[in-house]
């Protein structure tokens, strides 16, 4: 029995042994034991493309060793190794695995030495390895190096890599930077023109400067068809430039529909010119940090829930600050803006020297979720994930008070309260507090407007002032107290601000939508949508 069990076991490590696996790594490291033996820089660079040959990602390791200059032999077996300087020795690594495998004197070891062709040759090893890798993505990578960094010597592992390769996109891609190789390489003008229009088809800002040099460097046809893929090129990047300024005027406008949108339902029930809204919304921002903050020490684990927990929190904060501020200082003063204005200024001083106090002066970091990290693109227009979330989440905010607004009881007392005050109250509605109720959910929305822009902005004492004048233009050109005025006005100013600021600049550019606010005031005193009804229109 117990022979039985010895025979078995080693039954099991033999085939071990000579799994496919351990046969490909003793392949290998039998490849690699010939940089011993290389006598010159030639032997040398016909390992490294043997080594090449297998495939193998694995020699990516020892061929980058060897490029750095990093690749030793160590006299006494002849083994090779990566050595990495410690003190007076070398550290031995393992050129396969990187696991350390001791340590040995300078003078027990000599390095593989290299020259710049060898170097070369090791680079495009490395490149043949990447294009042949498992993962697309991989081989994406290789090509797009390719691309930027065109070789003539690339074009053979290219046309290798093409002819192997079965997905379209990563096909199309390879091509592309064999077209660039080509161009730099002493192919026939017939082979270079057709380069030039593949890589003209291509349309972005690396094939642009690509051109460029290949137009400065080139004469007869291969300089005319560059010139005409060069104006091709500039034409189609202007679209995409005019559809990348839109895409951050609509991002810009989803901020300001946040920051606005609480503010046009105070303004337009209650006509309070609220100064503190913009504390409102740094209070929400610092429900977030703090939030985070408890997350980070206690439940690391829920990070990526850190905003969807924060949201009904920032909104709770702002809108019992709301409403502190208007049971004890606003419902005092209805029916002079004037004085609103400077009690609610004073009130913002007091907000903002509170959080002073409480969390420092400084900038406080709130971290982005791994799902509003990153960005990718449509075509040439770059799309960051932090952006689009906030547009998708302010919208859904917009359609959630609407519906409040046009869809609950709550909600028709507010519009009557709009419309006309003293009707309202004598059918019963108690106004008061449908003041009090309106001032907290406006504050609210500023709340969770803040969690939002705390993934864009600072979070200081000091982030609500940056938005409190575009709030105000925003409400004004749309229409005090009507929704979809406020949602047409934001994104509108959005788009108009990021087509002036290349021109004009940011400061520059606020001026000048501001005046042109004023203008149209002039026309329309009410904005886009004027609300109807006797009070409103008296």
């Amino acid at each position: 029995m117990i022979l039985t069990r010895a025979i078995g076991l080693t039954l099991l490590l033999l085939l071990g042994m000579l799994s496919p696996s351990n046969a490909a790594e003793a392949d290998l490291r039998a490849i690699i034991a010939k940089f011993a033996t290389a006598s010159n820089f030639s032997a040398t660079e016909a390992v490294v493309r043997e080594l090449a040959a297998t495939g193998d990602t694995a020699v990516e390791r020892p061929l980058g060793a060897l490029a750095e200059g990093d690749l030793y032999v160590r006299k006494a077996d002849s083994l090779v190794f990566i050595g990495k300087a410690a003190g007076g020795s070398v550290a031995l690594l393992d050129p396969l695995s990187g696991e350390k495998s001791g340590d040995a004197a300078k003078s027990e070891i000599t390095k593989i030495k290299v020259n710049n062709t060898l170097r070369r040759a090791i680079r495009d090893a490395l490149g043949t390895l990447t294009l042949g890798a498992k993962d697309p993505a991989a081989r994406i990578a290789a090509a797009d190096t390719m691309f930027r960094t065109p070789d003539a010597t690339n074009i053979e592992p290219l046309d290798a890599a093409i002819a192997s390769e079965t997905v379209a996109s990563v096909k199309a891609l390879l091509e592309q930077a064999r077209a660039a190789s080509v161009l730099v390489s002493d192919r026939p003008e017939a082979d270079k023109l057709a380069a030039v229009a593949l890589i003209g088809g291509r349309g972005d800002r690396n094939a642009l400067s690509l051109l460029t040099a290949i137009e400065a460097n080139s004469e007869g046809a291969v300089k005319d068809a560059a010139t005409a893929a060069i104006a091709n090129i500039n034409s189609t990047l202007a679209l995409w430039d005019a559809g990348q300024n839109i895409w951050y005027g609509i991002s810009l406008g989803s901020v300001l529909l946040l920051a606005a949108i609480g503010l046009a339902i105070t303004f337009g029930v209650m006509g309070v010119i609220n100064m503190a809204h913009g504390e409102m919304v740094m209070l929400g921002a610092y429900t977030t940090f703090v939030v985070q903050e408890v997350i980070r020490t206690s439940f690391p684990g829920l990070f990526d829930w850190s905003l969807v927990i924060a949201l009904p929190l920032a909104f709770s904060v702002a809108a019992l600050v709301g409403l502190v501020i208007e049971r004890g200082v606003i419902r005092f003063l209805y029916g002079r803006p004037l004085e609103t204005l400077l009690a609610t200024w004073g009130v913002s001083l007091i907000l903002q020297q509170a959080v002073r106090t409480i969390f420092g002066p400084t900038n406080q970091e709130v971290g982005n979720p791994s799902w509003m990290s990153g960005s990718f693109y449509i075509g040439q227009l770059a799309v960051t994930w932090n952006r689009l979330w906030i547009l998708v989440f302010a919208l859904g905010v917009f359609a959630v008070l609407l519906y409040v607004m046009k869809r609950t009881p709550w909600g028709l007392q507010m519009r009557a309260v709009t419309a006309n005050r003293r009707m309202a109250a004598s059918m019963g509605i108690r106004t008061p507090w449908v003041d009090a109720l309106t001032f907290a959910l406006g504050s609210g929305i500023a709340g969770i407007a803040g969690v939002a822009l705390s993934q864009i902005d600072n979070v200081s004492p000091n982030l609500g002032r940056g938005y409190i004048i575009d709030s105000f233009m925003v409400v004004v050109f749309g229409g005090v107290g009507n929704l979809w005025g406020t949602l047409v006005g934001a994104f509108s100013l959005g788009i108009v601000n990021k087509f002036l600021e290349p021109y004009a600049g940011a400061v520059l550019g606020k001026i000048v939508v501001l005046v042109l606010i004023i203008l149209f005031i002039q026309k329309r005193p009410r904005g886009l949508f004027a609300l109807k009804g006797r009070s409103v229109e008296a």
